[in-house]
């Protein structure tokens, strides 16, 4: 075709770079979506279709097997090795060969060194405890972890003693005489100083007692790999890293699976122990909680004409009392140095809660609270899930009073976790990363509780833990000061479970470090550990007449 003398030359330019353009366009998706077909293939191939899942909002995988690239932050780690060490130093460095060299509770004493027919409330009553070991010898060292409480069936009344550790093999346990009555003494051998020397050894000393699975997860089929806080491999491993917190936890990544395709995670005890044959005997539930004192009689308590002068200042925020810091009494609790307000009725917790969030963080024994309110009580309903995927106990609760504008959220601390059931941790977050996440202000409240999951691993994971939480709480109180967060202490449990692995020594240290990470800050303490020791409730999950008191402490210091 002839082209009219009119059209400019430039112009004709342009159209015949328009259309070269337009073809290398056409050609250039052609390209792209051959590669995209090709690609999607190849991936269908495999059968592996994954979501870029940000677990537990921390980095993801860093393939190599390399040291950490983050700045390790010198202050937390100086921290975490004073209060280690502080914890080191109070602990027996004793070992045995035989199990008769060990303190015994059959062959030990206790006597009472302040004796009378009648005492007055109010008083002391002061007993000697003197450990022997299985051959009649006098033990020359302390370390012993003894258990110590007063109580009268009649009126439902206990409390627990003071011990002081004379280092010398004897003991002085302080009981305050609180109500009157016939009074039982009651001193409990848990363990002796040579099964805590082995304890504190075997607690430290890695990370093989326990059983990590992680559980790979795509559309149409999964993968199980081993996990934990140590891989010794050299295969490609999966690192979840907290590079603000330096908090880390590490799976083995399976084949055509990647990192973000962990969803669930499981663990199990493994068949290991850091302890020697003698030292396993030792921590044998035969050698626990054995009473050393079941040759002393009941002493008479009399009013003697004194008044009780009850504390009149409400129990508030940021300060903690040593053991007994109260006593229960017709199974209420009395704290010593404040007055508790009783939250055992619906109308005034619907009253105290109306309008708040309440958000509960850690193990199953806060869980309880919201189960206490959803199920007993029916003071808030459920917001049930209806995911289709793997469920258990170990879901976020979430129960509401849309009435009242009560909102309550229990939600689990991450790794260490432990349960034999596959749980699901798409939605997890370290502890100190859910507290970030609160907007806070005067109708929030935040109860957490860290330790039951700490016990099995070395000390250290909880130390850093725990400080990473007081970080965030500072944080927290300086974009909302008038937060209220309560720490729910740790409770004594079971005596027939794993002790090598979940002995309440394990919790009592870490109890005592709680108080050391968090003094000072404006928080409230409920001291469960006094509680249950108290009330001789070893169960993992104290039952409802002691629950109902934790509950009332919180709430008394949170209002």
């Amino acid at each position: 075709m002839m082209l009219s003398s009119h059209v400019k030359p430039q112009k004709i330019e342009q159209e015949i770079s328009g259309r070269w353009k337009m073809k290398i366009s056409s050609r250039a998706l052609l390209v792209v979506a051959t590669v995209t077909i090709v690609s999607f293939l190849l991936f269908h191939q495999k059968k592996v279709q994954i979501p870029n899942i940000n677990m537990l909002q921390l980095c993801n995988c860093e393939s190599p097997n390399t040291a950490p690239d983050w700045p390790q932050p010198m202050e937390t780690d100086n921290e975490i090795e004073e209060l280690f060490k502080k914890i080191d130093k109070q602990i027996p460095q004793v070992t045995i060969d035989d199990v008769e060299e060990a303190t015994n509770a059959k062959e030990s004493t206790a006597v009472i060194i302040n004796p009378k027919a009648e005492y007055c409330v109010g008083e002391q009553l002061l007993v000697k405890v003197t450990a022997y070991d299985s051959t009649g010898t006098r033990k020359s060292y302390g370390g012993d972890y003894l258990r110590a409480r007063i109580y009268s069936p009649a009126t439902n009344s206990s409390a627990s003693g003071s011990i002081m550790d004379k280092k010398d093999g004897t003991y002085l346990v302080t009981f305050t005489l609180f109500w009157e009555g016939s009074v039982h003494i009651s001193v409990l051998l848990m363990h002796p100083s040579e099964a805590v020397s082995a304890l504190w050894r075997g607690r430290n000393e890695g990370f093989a007692n326990i059983k990590y699975t992680g559980n790979f997860t795509s559309a149409t089929q999964y993968a199980n790999s081993e996990c934990g806080f140590d891989m010794d491999t050299n295969e490609e491993i999966c690192r979840y890293v907290d590079k603000r917190d330096c908090e880390a936890f590490y799976c083995r990544k399976p084949r055509h699976y990647p990192c973000e395709a962990l969803t669930h995670m499981n663990s199990v005890n493994r068949d290991h122990s850091y302890l020697t044959e003698v030292e396993q005997l030792l921590i044998n539930r035969s050698n626990i909680g054995l009473e050393i004192s079941k040759d002393l009689k009941p002493v008479t308590v009399k009013n003697c004409g004194q008044k009780r002068m009850d504390p009149t200042e409400k129990c508030g925020l940021g300060s903690y009392h040593q053991i007994p810091s109260g006593y229960f009494h017709y199974n209420v609790w009395n704290p010593l140095h404040c007055r508790m307000t009783q939250f055992t009725q619906n109308d005034k917790l619907q009253a105290f809660l109306k309008g708040k969030k309440l958000f509960l963080m850690g193990d199953s024994t806060v869980r309880q609270y919201v189960r206490h309110f959803a199920e007993n009580l029916k003071i808030v309903d459920y917001f049930n899930h209806t995911e289709d995927e793997m469920q258990s106990w170990q879901k976020t609760l979430l129960a509401i009073n849309l009435e009242k504008f009560i909102y309550i959220q229990w939600k689990k601390h991450t790794f260490p976790f432990v349960s034999k059931t596959f749980y699901s941790i798409k939605e997890d977050a370290y502890m100190a990363r859910q507290i970030d996440q609160v907007g806070g202000g005067e109708n929030t409240i935040i109860v957490l509780t860290l330790g039951q999951h700490f016990r099995p691993f070395p000390l250290r994971v909880f130390i850093r833990s725990a400080i990473n939480v007081r970080k965030a709480v500072k944080r927290l109180f300086i974009r909302s000061p008038r937060t209220k967060v309560i720490i729910k202490e740790e409770n004594a449990r079971d005596m027939d479970i794993d002790m090598e692995r979940f002995s309440d020594f394990h919790g009592y240290v870490q109890y005592l470090l709680l108080r050391d990470i968090f003094h000072g800050l404006d928080v409230g303490f409920v001291d469960v550990l006094d509680m249950t020791i108290a009330y001789a409730c070893d169960v993992i999950h104290p039952p409802l007449e002691v629950l109902e008191n934790i509950i009332s402490l919180s709430f008394t210091q949170a209002s």
